[in-house]
């Protein structure tokens, strides 16, 4: 290795170290593409997440069959009114699955796998349910958790 290479690798180490606790608190609060906005642990096995339903980005949510991304979750407010989160990724190949309101359903739109609100499989290719996490309103902050 050259001097030169190894000052880079040096500078790079040194940076990561430095941006880790900043890179760590990142899970805390989450705004994914659509701007939704969640606060929170939003990914692994530990998923507890909290999201005020008043701001904007998550104000969808609001009207029955409305439906948002967070992270790897959708959480959609099903035509009953009721509050459901499962994972977005499809069991079959991994293509992220949306809320179909029309139906009351969720859908990949990859290979045609349907899912009911509980996760279960409709209609294949997929085999596996989606994993379902628990929601609780609470006046206007929604909490999704494992």
């Amino acid at each position: 290795m050259e001097r030169k290479e190894f000052f880079s690798v040096l500078g790079v180490s040194a940076g990561m170290i430095f941006m880790a606790p900043m890179l760590s608190s990142c899970s805390k609060s989450l705004t994914d593409l659509s701007g939704t906005v969640a606060s929170g642990n939003t990914t692994g096995s530990a998923v507890d997440f909290t999201m005020d339903l008043t701001i904007a980005a998550n104000a969808t949510l609001n009207n029955n069959g409305g439906a948002l991304l967070v992270g790897n979750i959708i959480i959609a407010k099903t035509v009953s009114g009721a509050y459901v989160a499962l994972s977005s990724i499809c069991t079959h190949q991994g293509g992220t699955i949306g809320y179909d309101s029309a139906a009351n359903r969720f859908h990949c739109p990859n290979h045609g796998a349907n899912f009911a609100t509980d996760g279960s499989v409709l209609n294949g290719p997929a085999q596996t349910p989606l994993k379902k996490y628990n929601t609780q309103l609470t006046g206007t902050t929604l909490r999704v958790y494992a």
